[in-house]
This record gives C-alpha cells, sequence and structure tokens, in this order.
C-alpha cells in the first residue's frame, strides 16, 4: 500500500505518554471522499490534527505518505502549501484582524505569491455568493463575536479560496443550520474532481448531502468498520453499541 493520495499505516500516537491512536490505517485516493465517525473521545480529531501536524501530538509507530512522500518530513506551512487544508473543530478568534486580509495573505502564503487585486476580488465574490455571504463580512475580525455557523462558513470560504488537493473537514457540520448545511455541502461539491476529502462527524445529514465512497467507523483510536453510505445509515438508526461490543 504505497501510492495514493493519502495513505496512512498502522499510526500510533501519544499525547504526554497517553495512547490516543492504536494502529489507524486508511487511504484515500485523488478524487475520492471519506467520512470517519466514531463517538467521541475515539480520536477523530487527533487523527487530523496530526495529519497537518500538530505539534502536541507525537507519532509513536507507523507511516503517514501523502503525494507518494512521507508527510513527517513536511512542516505545518509545507503541508499547506503542498495542498493540505484543515478545517478545525474549533476555530479560534484573531480580534484586530480583518477577515479580508486575513484571506488574501492566506491565499499569498499558500500559492507563494500575492493574488492580482481584481483577480482576487472576483473569486472572492464568486465563493461568498456560493455560500450566501454578506460583503460586510469581511470588515470583522476573524471570527470574534462569530456564531458557530459563522465560524464554519469562513474555514469553507477558506476552503473555496485555497483549492486544496485534500481537504480535511472536522465537524463542519456542527452548528449549521439547515440554509447553511446546504451552502457548506454545495461548496464541498464543487471542489475539483481531483481532491481528496476526508469528513469527520457525528451526523449522517451532511452524508446525505455529501455522499461519501466510504464510512469509517473509529473507535478506541482504531478504525474497526468500513462500508459505504449505507453504514452511517445503520449507525443513524442503531448506534455504536453493537460495534462497541464486538
Amino acid at each position: 500500500m504505497t501510492d495514493g493520495l493519502l495513505v496512512v499505516e498502522d499510526l500510533h500516537v501519544e499525547v504526554e505518554g497517553t495512547p490516543i491512536l492504536n494502529g489507524v490505517d486508511l487511504r484515500i485516493n485523488a478524487g475520492e471522499r471519506h467520512a470517519i465517525m466514531g463517538l467521541n473521545g475515539a480520536g477523530k480529531s487527533t487523527l487530523a490534527s496530526v495529519l497537518m501536524g500538530h505539534p502536541a501530538y507525537q507519532i509513536t509507530g507507523g507511516s503517514i505518505t501523502y503525494n507518494g512522500a512521507p508527510l513527517e518530513d513536511l512542516e505545518v506551512f509545507e503541508r499547506a502549501r503542498a495542498g493540505m487544508f484543515l478545517s478545525f473543530q474549533y476555530p479560534s478568534a484573531i480580534p484586530g484582524v480583518q477577515v479580508g486580509t486575513f484571506l488574501r495573505r492566506s491565499v499569498a502564503a499558500v500559492r507563494g505569491e500575492a493574488p492580482k487585486a481584481k483577480a482576487f476580488r472576483d473569486e472572492l465574490k464568486t465563493a461568498m455568493d456560493a455560500l450566501g455571504m454578506d460583503r460586510s463580512f469581511l470588515a470583522r475580525y476573524v471570527n470574534d463575536g462569530f456564531s458557530g455557523g459563522e465560524k464554519k462558513r469562513l474555514e469553507i470560504l477558506q476552503m473555496m479560496l485555497l483549492q486544496p488537493r485534500l481537504a480535511l473537514l472536522d465537524e463542519t457540520d456542527s452548528g449549521l443550520d439547515i440554509d447553511a448545511m446546504r451552502a457548506v455541502a454545495g461548496a464541498i461539491n464543487s471542489l475539483p474532481s481531483s481532491c481528496g476529502v476526508l469528513l469527520i462527524t457525528h451526523y449522517k445529514r451532511l452524508l446525505d448531502l455529501v455522499v461519501p465512497d466510504v464510512v469509517h467507523v473509529m473507535i478506541n483510536g482504531r478504525i474497526v468498520e468500513r462500508g459505504g453510505p449505507e453504514l452511517a445509515e445503520r449507525l443513524e438508526q442503531h448506534g455504536y453499541d453493537g460495534i462497541v461490543a464486538q
């Protein structure tokens, strides 16, 4: 198992000596959509953070390969420039930094050069219209006083501008009303066909709009079952009790 956009093999991770991931195997090919579901504390968000290079987590075993090369060799900013994007479960506020400035600098950092002003305005308008976002949003400070839904819309707006090769979306559906959910799902579905997507979610409602190729169930730091969209349906109806018992 060496090719594929993202290949995780027997990954073990701990935090301050406490094991969190206990042998995760995962493979995402270009263009595939994967979903990870599981109980709170199963290790789902930890996996996303490790993939993006969070320094708090220590890899104690296994390997991660991205686009054919060892991912551990890349710093966080190098992973972003290589096309990886993480939508945080709890985005941080940045008082004093306007959304418009933040977005332009983010795009410049990932692309390696500042975008042309008019071209960037056009990109921004198209993305904001798709998400139903008012232009006044750009003058606000990043996530400062934002509702949960506004934070998630901003995360997805960043994703649309950055056009990643691999999008890691950690509970993007939390805090969204029905209209926002549809807008966010539409943005995910509009990603290039070559983009790999990993959705971390507790609920099937997002997966009704962004249909996954594979659904993974994570329990106690391991992926213990895989299936198609019907697996999410079964979990919605019966929960995790049967899987935990096994």
